[in-house]
This record gives structure tokens, C-alpha cells and sequence, in this order.
């Protein structure tokens, strides 16, 4: 958990405050409609990158443990889709290890 937050912790506040200021500039114009979009989404964009991802999320998937993945029974029936083997065959390609070489 630790390290997922701290690698991608960079991008996405970042993401956020480049967002947020574009919305703030919505909140300092001169439609009411407009200035209340802007603010709110601004406000909510703020505690979404800081309290929710870097407090809330981590906190309540470390007190839920194992419980946090749970997938109930009539999910169940879905079809699993897997995108990669466990053991990837060599394609041939030829930056794959395994594979020939060009020359």
C-alpha cells in the first residue's frame, strides 16, 4: 500500500493541482453558474487528491485487509478474462528473451 501511494503520489497530485487551477479560474469569472461549477469542483478535486487517496483510501483498505477484495457469489458467474499467462510464451519478437536474434 505504502508503495503504491508513494509512486504514484507525484502524478496524480500534481494532476490535481494543474485541474484545479484551470477550474479556479472558472470560480473568478463572471457567470454565476460558471463560478459555482468552478469552486466546487476545485474544493471537491483538492480532498480527493489530499484526504481522500493519501488518508481515507490507504487507511480503510489496511483495516479491511483481505476483506477490501471481496467479490460476492452472484459475481461470480461473469466470465474470467485473463489478459496475461502466468507463464508468457517467447513471441519471437526479437527484444523478447528467449528469442532468436536478427543476425
Amino acid at each position: 500500500m505504502a508503495g503504491g501511494v508513494a509512486s504514484t503520489a507525484r502524478i496524480i497530485t500534481g494532476a490535481a493541482l494543474i485541474i484545479v487551477a484551470g477550474f479556479a479560474g472558472f470560480a473568478r469569472g463572471q457567470l454565476l453558474q460558471f463560478e459555482e461549477m468552478g469552486f466546487g469542483v476545485a474544493v471537491a478535486l483538492i480532498l480527493d487528491a489530499t484526504l481522500i487517496r493519501l488518508v481515507i483510501l490507504p487507511g480503510t483498505l489496511t483495516l479491511l485487509g483481505q476483506r477490501s477484495w471481496y467479490l460476492p457469489r452472484w459475481l461470480e458467474s461473469l466470465p474470467h478474462l485473463q489478459v496475461e499467462s502466468p507463464q508468457a510464451p517467447s513471441t519471437g519478437h526479437p527484444g523478447a528473451a528467449g528469442a532468436p536474434s536478427p543476425v
